[in-house]
């Protein structure tokens, strides 16, 4: 077995995920990225198609993430594939929006979550990505919530007895509110971005709780709050 640490990150071809990637490799880790493109900083890419069904998608991930592994055991599995769709019940669209927000942000945390319960090591994290607005009613964009409160609710059950993860595990959701991605700069060059969570934040807060540094406990909805430039975090409940 290898004496390297090994995470896992699923959605590691967007923006945010890159960002990860590259944290992770910095902090001397092997990483492992799971999306439809190949991320060329990765050391192992694990790649999915739109075609796929849910078993299939599960199916390809788990396997090729277990012959790559070669019984190695991961220190972090970190979702952060999704999207954005809007639409309200009386949108054309609605269940369309909603089926791709289940596929983007649903399958792929549920399928990390079976990929956890198999490979995860001790004193490991898992952690998936929410959104705040989805603490509430998102009325304008209803498939989205949906889905990221479905996620929320795939949190609370991992970090509870019984759900399959190791017993030393812990299992958390990140809660951006708008993340600085270029992206959203091309599509709201007016907004005030001091408010804008930077990428490089977010990763430095995934290195340092796969490495219990100021670990938030399991089950956290974990907001990620950006005020003046200035990250903190703050749990769902305070």
């Amino acid at each position: 077995m290898s004496s390297t640490k090994t995470v896992l990150v699923y959605g590691g071809s967007g923006a945010l995920g890159k960002e990860i990637v590259k944290g992770f490799n910095g902090a001397g880790y092997r990483v492992m990225s799971v999306d439809l493109v190949a991320n060329e900083e990765a050391n192992l890419n694990v790649l999915v198609t739109l075609s796929q069904s849910w078993q299939e998608q599960s199916r390809k991930v788990n396997d090729d993430v277990t012959a790559g592994l070669s019984g190695d055991k991961l220190s972090a599995v970190i979702c952060v594939a999704g999207g954005w769709a809007g639409g309200n019940a009386a949108d054309e669209s609605v269940v369309n929006n909603a089926d791709l927000m289940w596929k983007q942000s649903v399958w792929t945390s549920l399928i990390a979550a079976t990929i956890a319960a198999k490979h995860l090591g001790a004193g490991g994290i898992v952690v998936l990505t929410g959104a705040v607005p989805a603490l509430g009613g998102t009325p304008g964009m209803i498939g989205y919530g949906m889905a990221k409160a479905a996620v929320h609710q795939l949190v609370l059950s991992l970090a509870t007895k019984d759900s399959g993860l190791p017993d030393d595990s812990a299992a958390m959701a990140i809660l951006p509110m708008t993340l600085d991605t270029p992206m959203n700069r091309k599509f709201m060059p007016a907004a005030d971005t001091s408010t804008w969570t930077p990428l490089g934040k977010v990763s430095e807060y995934m290195v340092n709780w796969t490495e219990n540094k100021e670990r938030p406990v399991s089950g956290s909805l974990v907001q990620l709050v950006t005020v003046g430039g200035v990250t903190a975090v703050k749990m769902s409940d305070e």
